[in-house]
C-alpha cells in the first residue's frame, strides 16, 4: 500500500525599490522610515518590549566606494546615531573587496557572517550592503543563510548594479572556476538606488553599466533601445540625468519581467535576463576578470546579436543598429579571448565551453535566446558552433575598423 501528502503554498514578495540622492544624509528620512516600517511587520512582538526596540544593523561596504568617498563610513555612523529610536549599527562598518576578488574568495563571506554573528542579529535584524553587483552579491549570500535570512537592505552604487542586478531575487558566489555556482533566491527587503554615488565611478564602470540596459531594451522595450540611440553621445559623455532616466526604465524592466514572466525563481530552462551572458560569463573566467560583467555583457550581446543575423533570425538593418549603438556607447564589441582554443572545443578556456555552463547552471534543456528583431526574443535548443566562429570574426573586424577610426581621429 502506498500513500502520498502533497502539500503546496503560496509566499507573496514584495519590496521597494526606492530612487534618492544622499542616502545617508542627515536631512535624509528614507532608510530611517524603511526601519520603520519593518518594525511595524514584526507582527509577534509584543508591545513595549521588541517592537519598540531600535532595528540592530550590520553594515557592509565596497571598499572602491569607501575610497571614492572617504566621509562614507563616519556619515554611516552619524546617521545611525542620529537616529537612535529607528537603529543601532552592531558594530564598526565592515570594509570589504569590490569586484570578482569577493566572490571568488569564501573567506570575505565568513568575514561578514562572522560579524553578523558578532552582533548577534536575527531575522528581524538588517545587513545593510553598500557597493557595487559583485558585493551586492557576496552580502547578498551572507544575509541569505545567517539563519536561514536576514532582512538584506541592498544599496548598489554603480550602473550595472542599480540598473540590473541589485532588481533581482538572486545572490551568490563563485566556485569551481563557474559564476555563481554558490547562491540562493532571496528576495531583499529593499533597495535604494543612490544617484550620488555614479560620478566617482571609473569609465569603464560608467559605460559597462549600460550594457545591461541595452539588453533589457532588446528583449522587451523598443522605446528604450531608441533612448539609447538619441541619447548614446550624452550618456558616453557621463550626463548623469540621463543616465538616470536609463537606470530607472531598465529596472522597471527588470522588476516587471521578475514579476510577470512567471519564472521569478527559474525552475524552467528559458532565462530572458541573461540575453548575451553565456559568452559573457565564459568571457570573465577566461580573462581572470579583466573583463567587468558589463563589457563582457556587451560583447556577449554583439556575439549573440551577430549570430541571430547570421542564422536568419534577425534582419541586417536591426543588426547593424545593436552594433552601432554598443560602439556609439563605448562598449567593446570584440575581445581576443573569443578566440582561445576555438580549435579545441573541450578546452577550459574555450568560449564554446560556455554553452554547456550556461546549460549545466540552468538544467534542462540548452536553452539560449536570441532575436528576431528589436524587442522580439525567442529561445533556441541548438547553437551552431561555426556560426559562432564566423560572428567572432565579424566582430573582431568591426573592432578594428572601430580602432582604426578612433586612432585616424586622434591623429
Amino acid at each position: 500500500m502506498m500513500d502520498v501528502i502533497e502539500q503546496e503554498f503560496l509566499v507573496p514578495v514584495r519590496y521597494p525599490v526606492h530612487f534618492t540622492t544622499g542616502v545617508f544624509a542627515a536631512s535624509n528620512p528614507l532608510l530611517r522610515d524603511l526601519l520603520a516600517r519593518g518594525r511595524a511587520n514584526r507582527t509577534n512582538a509584543r508591545a513595549g518590549d521588541e517592537a519598540d526596540a531600535p532595528a540592530k544593523l550590520v553594515v557592509v561596504v565596497d571598499r572602491g566606494v569607501e575610497r571614492a568617498h572617504p566621509a562614507l563610513i563616519e556619515t554611516i555612523g552619524a546617521y545611525c546615531a542620529g537616529h537612535p529610536r529607528a537603529m543601532a549599527l552592531s558594530g564598526p562598518v565592515l570594509v570589504v573587496p569590490g569586484g570578482e576578488s569577493i566572490k571568488n574568495d569564501r573567506r570575505h563571506v565568513e568575514r561578514i557572517l562572522e560579524a553578523i554573528n558578532a552582533a548577534a542579529l536575527c531575522r528581524h535584524s538588517y545587513l545593510v550592503a553598500v557597493g557595487g553587483g559583485a558585493v551586492l552579491d557576496a552580502a547578498g549570500f551572507a544575509a541569505a543563510t545567517a539563519h536561514r535570512g536576514i532582512r538584506l537592505i541592498r544599496v548598489p552604487t554603480t550602473v550595472l548594479s542599480q540598473d540590473d542586478s541589485a532588481m533581482g531575487v538572486k545572490n551568490g558566489i563563485n566556485a569551481f572556476g563557474k559564476k555563481n555556482y554558490l547562491g540562493t533566491f532571496a528576495p531583499p527587503f529593499a533597495v535604494i538606488n543612490d544617484s550620488s554615488f555614479l560620478p566617482t565611478l571609473s569609465d569603464r564602470d560608467w559605460r559597462g553599466g549600460a550594457t545591461e540596459a541595452v539588453k533589457a531594451a532588446l528583449i522587451r522595450d523598443p522605446e528604450l533601445f531608441e533612448f539609447l540611440e538619441q541619447h548614446a553621445a550624452a550618456l558616453l559623455d557621463r550626463d548623469l540625468p540621463a543616465m538616470v532616466q536609463v537606470i530607472r526604465r531598465s529596472a522597471m524592466l527588470h522588476l516587471q519581467h521578475i514579476a510577470t514572466g512567471g519564472d521569478p525563481f527559474e525552475h524552467g530552462s528559458s532565462r530572458p535576463l541573461d540575453f548575451g551572458h553565456w559568452a559573457a560569463h565564459r568571457l570573465e573566467q577566461a580573462t581572470n576578470h579583466r573583463l567587468g560583467h558589463g563589457e563582457a555583457v556587451g560583447i556577449g550581446i554583439a556575439l549573440d546579436t551577430t549570430y541571430s543575423h547570421l542564422a536568419g533570425f534577425l534582419g541586417e538593418a536591426d543588426w547593424r543598429r545593436v552594433i552601432n549603438l554598443l560602439i556609439a556607447l563605448g562598449v567593446q564589441i570584440y575581445s581576443p579571448s573569443l578566440e582561445d582554443h576555438l580549435e579545441t572545443p573541450d578546452d577550459p578556456g574555450c568560449i564554446l565551453r560556455g554553452l554547456a555552463e550556461f546549460q549545466e547552471h540552468l538544467g534542462g534543456r540548452l536553452t539560449i535566446m536570441l532575436l528576431k528583431g528589436i524587442g522580439q526574443p525567442f529561445d533556441v535548443h541548438d547553437i551552431r558552433t561555426d556560426l559562432i566562429v564566423k560572428s567572432i570574426d565579424i566582430l573582431k573586424t568591426m573592432e578594428a575598423d572601430r580602432s582604426a577610426s578612433s586612432a585616424k581621429k586622434a591623429s
